[in-house]
């Protein structure tokens, strides 16, 4: 899967998940999904794609740091996915 493809589908599975009523235009790459810049996720928000992350793409966020870092944005996302995907 190419990283658009990847991408596209990550920002279905963030407003599918959140049952956000935010258009999938207005969810790009790089806007933060937390913080009043952004989206404004909190906490549960993050437990929840937590969980469907590791649910569709086998990633395992065990370390807040790690999944801070990570749900920074669609962007973010989809760099730790493929990361995961690749063979060691």
């Amino acid at each position: 899967m190419d990283e658009v493809a990847l991408r596209s589908e990550i920002r279905a599975l963030v407003l599918e998940t959140l049952m956000l009523s935010t258009p999938a235009d207005d969810l790009t790459d790089e806007r933060p999904l937390f913080g009043p810049e952004g989206l404004g996720l909190d906490s549960v928000d993050a437990l929840q794609l937590v969980v469907a992350i590791d649910k569709k793409y086998g990633l395992k966020m065990t370390d807040q740091e790690v999944a801070r870092a990570t749900l920074r944005s669609v962007a973010t996302i989809s760099e730790a996915v493929a990361r995961n995907r690749r063979p060691t």
